[in-house]
């Protein structure tokens, strides 16, 4: 059976449809919108689920419209796979329908006081790990939906009453295509919850007692790839379409990388960075702060296959606080340009923990730093500082995937938005010391979920084969440089920077304890002292001046 397959990719900062030819793989028509980022307060990200939906019907209605140039009908979809942006977590009434609050995003980190109790209560933020393959962080669904069951009275009084419910951004999407009669989520989006069981793939109930989640309110767990119902959704371009892909995000890209084989190992380079390294049929629990996920699985039956994955937080992000806070670049797609005035960063570390480090330090109080200035440091080095630490990030996950998953890595996958700076992608080589591959293809998330909805038993569309090359993708090849005592030596001084980075953050109590003693004690005292050095260094550079006007 021929047919099209289309994608919903609903991400951090954009949302598309896409439509691919099977069994080619061929992307024939996609469209794109921006999503709103709402933010409160400092650290907290926030979306409006209804804005996601009316996002994807707009998508799929502007792709659809492309079809007709291309000889074909939305007739022709056969079905439709998601892929979305993980850990993002969404609560809504279930008579109504309606969102009982914004999603928190993955990256929110309001839920610290909600780390701590939790932490207190259990004695070890690694208590879980055997079990989910996490630690217990800001990151994860099981924390924000604890949040917002303490913090928001309307979720509050329908977890009462049996009407909450939850998921991850696949699951808000699915019910409302579905009109409600589906409330379902995947593998890979369910193992980054903290809830689920890395062995049963079911909910823990141990892990619902200690959250106090009901296993009600959440949706049932299923395979990456199969038939899950229709779109019966009344104003939806999809309607009458199956459902038969979800798989997270990165995951996807995993899997349209085709790194299927244990040791194959990707890096998404956007706004955040996201390794992930293949470890085959059995989970690798990290004692280096990684994370156990599960990568995919192919069908209910099929095995399921694991990765260890490290995020990096903060990558492309930092060149637009660059451009945007700092106004050190006029834009994003200027930073080559930049960098590449000066030969080296001039020792300059950049740290940019903005919201706090996450593997392999997990050190929620680190904040960001820009060390090793000189009165010789120009905007130039700053930039080329920032794609360092995008690369010496990647090589802190690189250097503890190496020594826990048991399978040599010898080269490293890119795709995403950012792998498209080739100075980047240069300095990665050099950092990592062996081969970057940047796939020509930008981005694998899109063809990874179109890959499970076509291979759903009952379709009869296309059957996945590991030895193929489906997207028939070229690479570009970039060889490290550099020698090893070099490499060695510039990773120390990231080190170095990084742990300087530590304990910044100090509680409100604690600082304004400080503040008061630093009033009432050092202001007044310190004052003659300020003048005295105040007017001694005038006079030394005005004996300076002066000695340099005579020898003129």
């Amino acid at each position: 059976m021929s047919g099209l397959v289309g994608v919903i990719d609903e991400g951090t900062k954009t949302l598309s449809f896409s439509i691919y030819t099977i069994p080619d793989f061929k992307e024939i028509a996609a469209h794109v919108v921006e999503l709103c980022l709402i933010s409160p307060k400092d650290g907290w990200y926030e979306q409006d689920p209804r804005e996601i939906m009316a996002s994807i019907n707009k998508c799929a209605e502007e792709a659809i419209k492309m079809l007709a140039n291309q000889g074909f009908s939305a007739n022709d979809i056969a079905t439709v796979g998601i892929t979305n942006q993980r850990e993002t977590t969404v609560v809504w009434d279930a008579v109504t329908g309606k969102p009982l609050y914004n999603a928190l995003l993955w990256k929110d980190i309001r839920t610290s006081t909600t780390v701590e109790k939790i932490v207190a209560k259990v004695q070890d933020p690694n208590h879980f790990r055997s079990s989910t393959g996490l630690p217990i962080s800001t990151y994860f669904s099981a924390l924000k939906i604890r949040w917002l069951r303490d913090n928001v009275p309307e979720v509050r009084k329908a977890m009462k009453e049996g009407r909450c419910k939850a998921g991850t951004v696949d699951s808000w999407i699915v019910w409302n295509l579905t009109n409600g009669a589906l409330h379902v989520t995947d593998v890979t989006n369910a193992s980054r919850t903290l809830l689920m069981n890395l062995e049963t793939q079911n909910w823990d109930p141990e892990l619902l007692q200690t959250f106090e989640i009901p296993e009600e309110m959440l949706p049932s767990i299923h395979s990456c790839s199969e038939v899950f119902g229709k779109i019966t959704m009344d104003r939806s371009p999809l309607r009458g379409m199956m459902l038969s892909g979800i798989i997270g995000n990165q995951q996807a890209s995993l899997l349209g990388q085709m790194c299927v084989n244990p040791g194959q190992t990707k890096n998404t380079y956007r706004s955040g960075c996201f390794i992930l390294c293949n470890t085959g049929k059995k989970p690798v629990f990290s004692s280096h702060g990684l994370l156990t996920t599960v990568a995919y699985k192919l069908g209910p039956q099929a095995p399921t296959i694991y990765a260890i994955e490290g995020a990096v937080l903060v990558a492309g992000h930092a060149l637009s606080w660059l451009q945007s806070k700092m106004r050190i670049l006029p834009d994003v797609k200027d930073a080559k340009r930049f960098a590449e005035e000066v030969p080296t960063s001039g020792e300059v570390y950049f740290v940019p923990a903005f919201t706090g480090l996450y593997a392999p330090y997990w050190q929620p109080n680190a904040r960001g730093i820009i060390i090793g200035l000189t009165q010789f440091t120009r905007k130039n080095h700053i930039v080329r500082a920032a794609l360092e630490s995008i690369c010496f990030q990647t090589l802190d996950i690189l250097e503890c995937m190496r020594q826990e998953c048991g399978y040599k890595i010898r080269k490293l996958h890119a795709d995403g938005k950012l792998s498209t700076n080739d100075l980047l992608m240069q300095i990665q080589a050099d950092t990592i010391g062996m081969p970057v591959f940047r796939s020509q293809f930008v981005d694998f998330t899109s063809f990874g979920a179109a890959m499970c909805a076509a291979h759903a038993d009952g379709l009869d569309l296309w059957r996945f084969d590991p030895e193929k090359d489906y997207a028939h993708v070229k690479y570009d090849t970039f060889q490290s440089t550099t020698m090893e005592d070099e490499r060695k030596e510039r990773y120390r001084k990231w080190k170095r920077a990084v742990k300087r980075s530590f304990g910044w953050v100090i509680n409100q109590e604690e600082t304004k304890m400080h503040e008061d003693d630093e009033g009432n004690n050092a202001r007044l005292p310190s004052l003659p002292v300020n003048i005295f050095f105040i007017g001694s260094f005038a006079m030394l550079v005005h004996a300076i001046s002066q000695s340099h006007s005579h020898r003129v």
